[in-house]
């Protein structure tokens, strides 16, 4: 089993900036990508930004409706994703979950896994 913890949520006013942290632990071989989803109240869960690590590079994937203002990146040695979040709008409410891409063992298969969520409120 893996476990992801999420970190960095809060209320922070229009305009304003927040860190989401997530770290990956437990059976962990190899973690191919990681991202970030979030879900507003009322709507369905959407993709918010990704990154895959294919040997010493990162390939990273934005909603258009973060692109320019959320940066997504990853730490290898720390199996943890990062999401900086700048110029943050009331529509960026949501709760946002983190998952993880990843191989238990050589042979294994691929297998999703997600964090709790961490509540984005924006709001003066």
């Amino acid at each position: 089993q893996v476990q992801l913890v999420e970190s960095g949520g809060g209320l922070v006013q229009p305009g304003g900036s927040l860190r989401l942290s997530c770290a990956a632990s437990g059976s962990i071989f190899r973690i191919n990508a990681m991202g970030w989803y979030r879900q507003a109240p009322g709507k369905q869960r959407e993709l918010v930004a990704t990154i895959t690590s294919i040997s010493s590079e990162s390939r990273t994937n934005y909603a258009d409706s973060v692109k320019g203002r959320f940066a997504i990146s990853r730490d290898n040695a720390k199996n943890t994703v990062y999401l900086q979040m700048n110029s943050l709008s009331p529509e960026d409410t949501a709760v946002y979950y983190c998952y993880a891409d990843v191989r238990n063992n050589p042979w294994g298969p691929r297998i999703d896994y997600w964090g709790q969520g961490t509540q984005v409120t924006v709001s003066s």
